[in-house]
């Protein structure tokens, strides 16, 4: 049988046994009468982590992402967002139609950023003319790139300034916390929860996923003031997200939150590999990984019907011209390996 590398996403991931069995332990309740012990427990300790009044566990980061830009704004108001931004190019365009909220998006700076001028330039005068800015979104990491705390703090200092409030989709914050943990020099080092705490600050919301490289079966948790996550709980409601016995999902992502985050490091460190595998390629750029995601740029003859060979030779990928690669605790070294002898002999 063929060896099957899974890079297509760190949400394929299957809950490991230790996990399967926090689930299975899980006290339950009720969650919409606020009653499921195991929901509670999972949204007092993700708030405690990062620094917010409260939490609320949500299926997925489109319905967390999306319940947050309900809270923060009003019909006809708009957000400052990046144009490779999740919020605004993968979540169906939920915000506009859902909402009637415009999005504004900006270009990203090499770095993944929004240059500061670009915020400022954008943000609309009170002016009958205009949609409303009221908000400032940025994600971390964005396209595996990690955002460095200078530039946040800088980002939210501005925003606040001009009367905005700030949501982070930290879909992979703690992906972004082990990197730069792993800085011998940092301010943080050695200690990813603090440096996702440090993360955060700034921001009036932030939104983080378990069934990425946590490997939680499902879920994200949105953290804000006790006001703000009272409105999203209602605009979650109306979205269909209210939950039952949703302890079993819960004490999924509150194991990750325990034990799966500090292991993201060696997720890094195979990112490194498969990397560091395709250097030299003919025509084959890759581009340096900052975290578990790794672009891949290939020659266009090669592009063609490259996914459909790799999947045939065992390693299953997403993109065309520009592969993106991402690894999680469902793989080891001998995973990478082989999808490195199969990508270097598809584009070598």
């Amino acid at each position: 049988m063929t060896r099957l590398v899974d890079l297509r996403s760190d949400t394929v991931t299957r809950p490991t046994a230790a996990m399967r069995a926090a689930m299975f332990a899980a006290p339950l309740g009720d969650d919409v009468f606020g009653d499921d012990p195991s929901v509670n427990a999972l949204q007092v300790a993700v708030a405690d982590r990062l620094g917010y009044e409260a939490a609320l566990f949500m299926p997925s980061g489109t319905q967390s992402n999306l319940c947050a830009l309900l809270a923060h704004c009003e019909r006809g108001d708009e957000y400052l967002v990046g144009q490779y931004a999740h919020t605004y190019r993968w979540e169906g365009g939920g915000a506009a139609v859902l909402g009637s909220i415009q999005p504004q998006p900006l270009p990203h700076q090499p770095d993944g950023s929004l240059a500061l001028a670009d915020i400022e330039a954008n943000i609309k005068p009170d002016d009958a003319h205009y949609a409303r800015t009221r908000l400032l979104t940025l994600e971390n990491t964005i396209g595996g790139k990690v955002l460095p705390l200078a530039y946040l703090q800088a980002a939210t200092v501005l925003a606040h300034r001009h009367g905005l409030t700030t949501h982070l989709d930290g879909a992979r914050l703690f992906n972004a916390a082990v990197a730069l943990a792993a800085d011998p020099g940092g301010e943080f080092h050695g200690d990813p929860y603090a440096t996702a705490r440090a993360l955060c600050i700034g921001f009036d919301s932030v939104s983080v996923c378990f069934s990425k490289g946590l490997g939680a079966p499902i879920g994200s948790v949105l953290c804000g003031s006790r006001e703000f996550i009272h409105r999203a709980h209602r605009w979650r409601k109306m979205a269909g997200g209210g939950l039952r016995q949703a302890g079993l999902l819960a004490a999924a992502a509150h194991h990750a939150l325990d034990h799966h985050v500090v292991r993201l490091s060696e997720d890094h460190a195979l990112t490194k590999r498969l990397a560091a595998g395709l250097a030299g390629l003919p025509g084959t750029v890759v581009e340096p990984p900052q975290s578990n995601i790794l672009f891949i740029d290939v020659p266009h003859l090669r592009a063609v019907g490259l996914i459909d060979r790799l999947r045939d030779a065992g390693v299953l990928a997403t993109g065309l011209y520009r592969l993106r690669c991402v690894t999680h605790l469902d793989l080891n070294a001998a995973d990478i390996d082989h999808a490195i002898a199969v990508l270097r002999q598809e584009l070598g």
